[in-house]
């Protein structure tokens, strides 16, 4: 998969500048006005019973906050933040290592915690439900099972793809929040916020630019205001103009949709090459050289959310919207 500037995936220049952009509590963190409120209960009755809160599942596409919120959720619990991903735990012994080493209360984030290895999954089950693991030390007729006791903790997992979840474990989640996309004017206040941290000032009407194609994701809104704030400095510019951040947007090919270069190549290849579809997956990766996988977890999701395509039982078909924003009629049924 090509690199894309619009992509709500984590990229490496992402990390220095997430670190320093990230909100620490709930009254900081912008948007998610349902989850926000919910967790906030939840936090505040767990402390009332001096209990560790129960296992959180946060999922919803890349670049939502998914991260943000789990170290929110450990600061307002008062407790230690521990961060790791599902595919860096290879063995169950990984996996000890860790639970083993949690204080009471603490926070185990487990980002894409969709891809744990099963056998790592199945040791978590009773980490999760009843604070103990067992573990299986030797094998052959010299094995011998170990339980060890745990502190209660909290179980943080984040997916972009709930529905690859088992349902053992996904039953073990007491509290589930779905982070949405974003609307315009929280992800406005986003990129205020974000230019006052980055010590430069930016008009309002560049804000809800850059905002209007972000795809809804506060991820891709400050990865576009870099780059902008970059041309603006060239510029000898005072604050980011409308003029700057529309130039700037047009040079990354990000038009007023949001949509970028490979955006165009799938919605102009359907039309083109498929009158406009329905078209199978597979049939449209092999038109642009990408994976059916990369297609549907990655570029469909934000296609899909603004009505540029649709889904239907013998395939994807454009929609009027996408005609008329790529100035086409749409086909004759």
């Amino acid at each position: 998969m090509e690199d894309r500037m619009v992509t709500g995936e984590w990229q490496q220049e992402d990390s220095a500048a997430e670190l320093s952009l990230r909100p620490t509590t709930l009254n900081q963190y912008i948007g998610q006005q349902n989850v926000k409120e919910n967790l906030r209960i939840f936090i505040q009755a767990a402390k009332m019973r001096d209990e560790a809160l129960d296992h959180v599942l946060l999922y919803g596409p890349p670049g939502l906050g998914k991260t943000t919120m789990a170290s929110i959720i450990a600061n307002e619990m008062g407790v230690q933040f521990r961060s790791t991903s599902g595919p860096a735990i290879e063995r169950s012994g990984d996996l000890a290592a860790i639970l083993s080493s949690l204080e009471p209360g603490d926070v185990l984030f487990i980002d894409e915690v969709h891809r744990l290895p099963k056998s790592v999954e199945e040791i978590l089950y009773p980490a999760m439900e009843d604070f103990f693991l067992d573990i299986v030390i030797g094998s052959g007729p010299s094995a011998r099972s170990v339980q060890i006791d745990l502190p209660p903790f909290t179980l943080v997992g984040a997916t972009t793809r709930a529905g690859l979840l088992t349902a053992p474990l996904r039953d073990r989640f007491g509290v589930m929040s779905r982070l949405e996309f974003y609307g315009i004017e929280a992800l406005c206040d986003i990129v205020e916020r974000t230019s006052d941290i980055f010590a430069t000032t930016i008009t309002h009407e560049a804000a809800i630019e850059v905002a209007r194609r972000s795809r809804g994701t506060p991820r891709i809104a400050n990865r576009l205001l870099k780059r902008i704030r970059d041309i603006s400095q060239v510029r000898g510019e005072d604050e980011i103009s409308l003029q700057t951040t529309e130039e700037a947007l047009d040079m990354l090919q990000v038009d007023r949709e949001g949509l970028d270069y490979i955006d165009h190549k799938l919605l102009t290849s359907i039309m083109d090459s498929f009158q406009g579809g329905p078209v199978g997956l597979d049939a449209i990766a092999a038109t642009i050289g990408e994976e059916p996988q990369t297609i549907e977890d990655v570029y469909e999701p934000y296609l899909l959310q603004v009505g540029f395509i649709q889904r239907t039982p013998r395939g994807r078909v454009v929609t009027a919207k996408a005609c008329r924003h790529f100035g086409r009629e749409l086909k004759d049924e």
